[in-house]
């Protein structure tokens, strides 16, 4: 907002605006001259123009400040900086105006009150920019929300539901089919399915339960303890009373996909992940560290994507940590 206006712009904002408060004095202008003579008629005009330059500077100085300094939202706070300012410029212009006059000629309870004006117009418009940058940054954060949803939602389709996730899917099915365990089956097609819808509708969600994630985590979990035999194993110990709580939607799969990019995961290397509440109530992924001796195929956004949306729809932030042997990461719950 601030930088649409130029020193010119807010000059000319100042004098307009001068010239409204200092209204009484040019309606009583002709009527004061004609009681004066010509010395007196040069000094009072000279005294009215010092007044209006005075206050449009005062104005002027106001209006910078109250865009560029003074940052609160508190109206009250607002208000006493911009009284404690204009109580300083009247005593001030008191001063002035006795040493170039030598006498207060009109620094009585009109000229208070103008500077009270002033004090109050000033205090009003830096009040009305500050509540529309709030909301132009409220605005902000939710196109940037919808971006980095959509961009969830991305990272989850290109991460999962790629050629090689895909297949490894089919690659499950047949198997579960040549073993003609038929109950088995349907229930990997049901998980199947229900990855691919909650992945498909995330974009429509910002916040939701630890219930839901859950749900969708342990049809997620099944596929991949079918797709690693007995070298997987999802380890969730989650109270009942914390299932109402609120993550960013697809808080969880991120950090199990990572588990399987970037560690070996065999007959050698079993992994266990572990999910569960701590005291501070977060939720705690862990898992025991095995890294692969070559260079995982990722593209290093889903650490970095959950954090940002976590600091946009919680105003949170998540804990990383990397003991070597274990690797653990904290969501915030709310």
């Amino acid at each position: 907002m601030l930088k649409k206006y130029n020193s010119y712009q807010l000059l000319l904002i100042s004098l307009i605006a001068a010239m409204f408060v200092i209204y009484p004095d040019i309606t009583w202008l002709p009527y004061d001259l004609e009681k004066l003579g010509g010395s007196g008629k040069a000094n009072y005009i000279s005294f009215f123009l010092l007044r209006y330059t005075f206050l449009a500077g005062l104005i002027f100085l106001l209006i910078k400040i109250n865009l560029e300094q003074i940052k609160t939202a508190d109206f009250k706070k607002r208000f006493a900086y911009n009284t404690i300012i204009s109580g300083v410029a009247f005593a001030i212009y008191g001063g002035i105006s006795f040493l170039m006059y030598t006498r207060l000629k009109h620094y009585g309870s009109l000229v208070l009150f103008q500077f009270f004006i002033v004090s109050i117009l000033s205090t009003l418009m830096g009040h009305i920019v500050t509540l529309y940058n709030e909301q132009r940054k409220k605005e902000q954060e939710i196109e940037e929300l919808k971006v980095k949803n959509l961009q969830s939602r991305y990272d989850a389709l290109t991460n999962q539901i790629n050629p090689h996730f895909f297949f490894n899917s089919l690659n499950g099915l047949t198997s579960l089919i040549r073993k003609k365990n038929n109950e088995e089956t349907l229930t990997y097609v049901n998980k199947l399915s229900d990855v691919f819808r909650y992945i498909l509708q995330s974009d429509k969600k910002g916040l939701v339960t630890l219930g839901e994630e859950l749900t969708f985590v342990d049809a997620f979990r099944y596929m991949m303890e079918i797709r690693f035999a007995n070298k997987l194993e999802y380890h969730m110990n989650i109270d009942e009373n914390a299932l109402s709580q609120k993550v960013p939607v697809l808080s969880i799969l991120p950090l199990l996909d990572n588990v399987v990019v970037h560690n070996r995961i065999d007959s050698d290397h079993k992994m266990v992940i572990d999910i569960f509440i701590n005291e501070n109530n977060e939720l705690v992924v862990s898992n025991p560290v095995y890294p692969k001796l070559g260079l995982s195929e990722t593209n290093g956004t889903g650490l970095k994507n959950l954090e940002s949306r976590y600091l946009l729809l919680m105003d949170r932030q998540i804990k990383v940590e990397n003991k070597g042997k274990v690797f653990n990461v904290y969501l915030p719950l709310g």
